[in-house]
C-alpha cells in the first residue's frame, strides 16, 4: 500500500513539473445546461411547442412503430421458436436474436424506406413538400407494405367492429384499423412458420425418448441425450441459412 501511495504522489509532482505554469493556472471550463419552461406569446410559438411535443411523442412511440408497423414482429418469433425448439436456454442470448431480428428487418424494410426517403423525407427536407403531405407519402408507403401481408379475414374483423361508416374501397380504411390486422397476421404467419420449425426436433426427442423406455434408462432424462443431437442435426443442415431464407422467401 506504501508504495503505492509513494507511486502516485511521484506521478503527480511529474505532471505539475512538467506541465506548464500556465496551463495549470487556467479553470477548466465547464458547460452550463439551461431548461426552461415559458407562456408562449404568439401563435409561432404555439404551434412551434405543439410541433415539438408531437416530435417527442413520435419518439417515445418509435419502438412499438418499428415493432409493429415492420417485419420485426414475425423475425423475432420465428428465431424464438428456433431456440426454443433446440432447448439450448439462452443460447444465442436475447440481444443477439433481437440484433439479427433488427438488421433483418432494416434489410427487408429498405425497399420501402428507400422509396420513403426518396419521395418524402429528401423533398420535404429540400422545403418541396409542405409536412402534411410528407406525412400523408410516409403514410402510404406503409399502409402498401402492411396491405401486402395482411390477410382479408383478419381486416374484416377490424372493419366490421369500427364505429361509423363503413370503407368502401381498402384504400379507404383507416391507418389504426389496419395496424391491428397486420399484426394479427404476422402473429398467425409466425407462429405457422415456427411449428413448422419444431416438427423435426420433435421428431429427435421422440426417438431419443422411445430408445433410453426400450432400454430401461427412465431415469436418465431425454432432453440430456437429445440436445447434442440436435445441435448436430441443426449445423449439418445449415440452419441459421435455411432460416433466415425462408423468412425472407416469405416476405417476397
Amino acid at each position: 500500500m506504501n508504495k503505492r501511495f509513494v507511486g502516485l504522489l511521484a506521478i503527480l509532482f511529474a505532471l505539475a513539473v512538467l506541465l506548464p505554469g500556465s496551463a495549470l493556472a487556467q479553470p477548466i471550463p465547464f458547460p452550463r445546461v439551461e431548461i426552461g419552461i415559458g407562456a408562449a406569446e404568439t401563435p409561432t410559438e404555439v404551434a412551434q411547442s405543439l410541433q415539438i411535443l408531437f416530435l417527442l411523442t413520435v419518439l417515445a412511440l418509435a419502438p412499438a412503430i418499428l415493432v409493429l408497423m415492420t417485419s420485426f414482429t414475425r423475425v423475432i418469433i420465428v428465431l424464438s421458436f428456433v431456440r426454443n425448439a433446440l432447448a439450448t436456454q439462452q443460447m444465442p442470448p436475447n440481444q443477439v436474436l433481437i440484433g439479427l431480428a433488427l438488421f433483418l428487418t432494416f434489410f427487408i424494410m429498405a425497399p420501402t424506406w428507400q422509396v420513403i426517403n426518396n419521395e418524402a423525407i429528401q423533398p420535404y427536407l429540400a422545403g418541396e413538400l409542405a409536412q402534411d403531405e410528407a406525412l400523408a407519402r410516409v403514410d402510404a408507403q406503409m399502409r402498401t407494405f402492411m396491405l401486402r401481408y395482411t390477410r382479408e379475414k383478419d381486416l374484416e374483423l377490424f372493419v366490421q367492429y369500427a364505429s361509423g361508416a363503413q370503407p368502401a374501397t381498402i384504400e379507404d380504411v383507416p391507418t389504426y384499423q389496419l395496424i391491428p390486422a397486420f399484426v394479427i397476421s404476422e402473429l398467425k404467419t409466425a407462429f405457422q412458420l415456427g411449428f413448422i420449425i419444431f416438427i423435426p426436433f420433435i421428431v429427435i426427442d421422440m426417438i431419443v425418448a422411445s430408445v433410453l423406455m426400450s432400454m430401461g434408462m427412465l431415469m436418465l432424462p431425454p432432453v440430456m441425450i437429445s440436445l447434442p443431437f440436435k445441435i448436430l442435426l441443426f449445423v449439418l443442415v445449415d440452419g441459421w441459412h435455411l432460416i433466415t431464407r425462408s423468412l425472407l422467401i416469405s416476405f417476397q
